[in-house]
């Protein structure tokens, strides 16, 4: 089985981080990203790429999604090195602004841990929220692509399309 280029990997309960993965995987390229469901493809699968991006949202106040809770240990075991990782995060900046992309900031370290090369920082200028775990240590950026689709659904696109056109450059592809 031939491999696409970049690996997509998210979990989703309610079908918008899978939606925003499609729209991204619309934006580079069908043949060049293979898109993965966590809750159906082991994460360890993550090792056969060298370009990746996750898909993780943050549910109520800055829990992880049920998928990504059930294999949060798997992760451990994921040698990265050498890997570019970008992450994209659905948060509700509005209904749960002290934990906006808590989540996403959770898998970032936990990938850093495992030795990838982040890629995808995305500004937090345009945003409204109190708290982030999901902010780079200067506070000026998030770890990846910040969507929120309960507040801000008609800027989706036109972030994901920028945030592809960023990422294609950071992967150097």
């Amino acid at each position: 089985m031939s491999r696409a280029a970049i690996g997509l990997f998210y979990g989703s309960s309610t079908c918008y981080t899978e939606m925003a993965g499609e729209k991204i995987r619309a934006v580079l390229g069908e043949d060049r990203v293979d898109m993965f469901n966590i809750a159906d493809e082991p994460v360890i699968t993550a090792q056969f790429y060298d370009y990746l991006i996750f898909g993780i949202p943050t549910w109520d106040y800055g829990e992880l999604q049920e998928d990504w809770e059930e294999i949060w240990e798997e992760l451990a075991e994921l040698d990265l090195r050498g890997k570019a990782v970008a992450l994209y995060g659905l948060g509700d900046q509005i209904g749960y602004p002290e934990w906006f992309l808590d989540a996403m900031g959770y898998l970032h370290a936990q990938l850093l841990a495992r030795g990838a090369r982040p890629c995808g920082y995305w500004p937090r200028e345009g945003y409204e929220f109190e708290a982030s775990q999901a902010l780079t240590p200067e506070g000026d950026q998030f770890v990846g692509l910040a969507l929120d689709e309960e507040n801000e659904f008609d800027l989706t696109d036109e972030r994901i399309a920028r945030w592809c056109e960023q990422i294609t450059r950071e992967f150097g592809l």
